[in-house]
């Protein structure tokens, strides 16, 4: 063991060690979400595996440019020095961790961490940097192998290309055709078991007018496990009418699962006649919703615009995936698009055919993944001719064309965090506190609101992030971004990505769990709902946050 240990330990490259240093201490500052020391040591030890990386190419080009090196007394001398210094460079930051863990979690109200855990986070980042390491040898160990196989043939040089370019295909071959195929079926089937589990608190409803009952076009086991907390959970007429003091309708919530059909436009139509069944085109408001990668819909959205418009509304979605939605954006990108166009394409087609002065008014909604499929499900030149009301889309992902290049174009001055788009008439932005625009000025025909936060890395992230500072790192800041962030080349990019992963545990209010007050404002600027005033408005978000349910697994 101790002579590994040393052969292990001779291995390593002293600028290795002062890179993977740097990059472990910029890893330890904060970044969007607060993190556990389980998620610090991760990131941490894959930082310095990567830092250790780029010290280990910068020995490589001086060696391959001939520099002068030193002599081998010298760098046993330098290695030890090195160690000496990063470890006391690491033990300074780690002190200082837990303060810079706590300025994002001071933001967001929660209970400020006494510890950042030091022991744990460097065992753990140790052990993933062991396995980093272990990863990249077996690489040139096949690497090397191959280029002697194939030395025998071609010149040397040649043969180290080859050796590099057939060991990059071999990981990749199994990285992605074996181990994540293998991963993603495994993922697919255990959701699927999942969404088709009955949720003994959530019988089936007997009333016709609810989709999954007896009278209904879609059965109650087929909606899966998010559509059923969909069409259960929603608030009642009673319960409407009984915060409002005055009338109320019963909602409209029309769900169709992936199990319905066998195809997306198939679906769609299902969705369509179960409308018309229930008479939904008669509602003032209509909204076209697209559900998250598991198909959930947040109720935080839904019981806000249901509230303001006295159950005047009705609602339809379609599922279009079993997987959270990381996983169904990396590996079935395209379902999510063709299933909200489907619906989109089969709602509006017969909206279109009604009489304008009585047909309700069409919205689209999204959250998430939801959002960036939202976008997608409409063109807006096909629809000019005879336009739909507005689109509400929270936390879209960073991949949302639209959304980006409204962000990039922004009014000149405006945050990137929260950005202005012109006069405002088209397109606005809004956070926990509002937005920019006055909540006065005139819209034009079709109004879109994006609610985001500032902490919400799925909006935010940019793989450009790698090389550039972000904009909305610029000051003013937004309320939740810690004054403490500072941005390193690669390490911001890494930090970023692991608070994609862990988006959705925050309070709600911050990061991408959104609140029903913040969902208020949002649906109050797009629908515009009338015989509200202040005061109620201020007693109906109190309501709305007391029933809140947290977002669990819910992406």
């Amino acid at each position: 063991m101790r002579s590994w240990v040393t052969r292990f330990w001779r291995s390593l490259a002293a600028g290795g060690l002062i890179w993977g240093t740097l990059f472990f201490v910029a890893s330890l500052t904060p970044t969007l979400i607060p993190r556990t020391y389980l998620t610090q040591g991760v990131l941490s030890g894959a930082c310095f595996a990567v830092g250790y990386g780029v010290g280990v190419v910068w020995r490589w080009l001086w060696t391959y440019m001939e520099l002068p090196e030193p002599r081998e007394r010298l760098l046993v001398a330098l290695k030890i020095v090195a160690a000496a210094v990063c470890a006391a460079i690491a033990i300074l930051f780690l002190w200082w961790a837990a303060e810079w863990q706590n300025s994002i979690r001071r933001l967001m109200d929660l209970e400020p961490v006494t510890s950042a855990h030091p022991f744990e986070v460097c065992l753990i980042a140790i052990v993933t940097f062991l396995v980093v390491i272990a990863l990249a040898r077996l690489f040139k160990g096949i690497s090397r192998l191959i280029a002697e196989r194939s030395g025998r043939f071609v010149p040397r040089r040649v043969s180290r290309v080859i050796g590099f370019a057939v060991a990059i295909l071999l990981f990749w071959a199994v990285a992605n055709g074996v181990l994540v195929r293998y991963a993603l079926r495994v993922a697919d089937s255990s959701f699927a078991a999942l969404d088709a589990l009955i949720e003994p608190d959530r019988p089936q409803p007997e009333s016709p007018l609810k989709t999954g009952s007896p009278a209904s076009l879609v059965g109650w086991e087929e909606l899966g496990r998010a559509g059923r907390e969909f069409i259960a959970t929603g608030p009642t007429a009673a319960e409407i009418a009984a915060f409002t003091h005055a009338d109320a309708l019963e909602p409209i919530r029309v769900y169709v699962g992936l199990r319905v059909a066998d195809t997306a436009e198939e679906r769609a139509q299902i969705a369509l006649e179960e409308l018309k069944r229930l008479s939904a085109f008669a509602r003032s408001v209509l909204v076209v919703v697209t559900p998250t990668g598991s198909g959930w819909v947040d109720p935080a959205a839904m019981d806000s615009v249901e509230y303001l418009h006295r159950g005047d509304v009705a609602s339809v979605a379609q599922q279009y995936s079993y997987l959270s939605s990381p996983l169904s954006l990396l590996f079935e990108p395209e379902y999510g698009s063709e299933a909200a166009q489907a619906l989109f394409a089969a709602v509006y087609g017969h909206w279109t055919t009604l009489p304008r002065e009585s047909r309700p008014k069409l919205y689209l909604h999204g959250l998430s993944l939801g959002a960036l499929n939202s976008e997608k499900s409409a063109e807006l030149f096909e629809i000019l001719g005879d336009p739909i009301q507005g689109a509400l889309w929270s936390g879209p992902p960073f991949e949302a064309r639209m959304w980006r290049s409204v962000t990039e174009h922004r009014n000149p001055g405006s945050p990137a965090w929260l950005p202005q788009f012109r006069d405002g008439s088209f397109i606005r932005f809004m956070n926990q506190e509002g937005g920019p625009d006055p909540t006065d000025a005139p819209w034009g025909p079709l109004r879109i609101v994006y609610l985001q936060y500032a902490s919400d890395a799925i909006t935010f992230f940019d793989y450009r992030d790698f090389y550039r500072r972000p904009a909305w790192m610029d000051a003013p800041r937004g309320p939740d971004v810690s004054p403490e962030l500072s941005w390193y080349p690669v390490v911001t990019m890494l930090q970023l990505a692991l608070d994609m992963a862990v988006a959705t545990g925050t309070p709600m209010g911050y990061g991408h769990v959104f609140a029903p007050e913040h969902y208020v404002n949002a649906w109050l600027a797009v629908t515009d709902p009338q015989g509200w005033s202040a005061d109620q408005i201020a007693q109906l978000k109190q309501h709305l946050a007391a029933r809140a349910r947290p977002c669990d697994g819910c992406l």
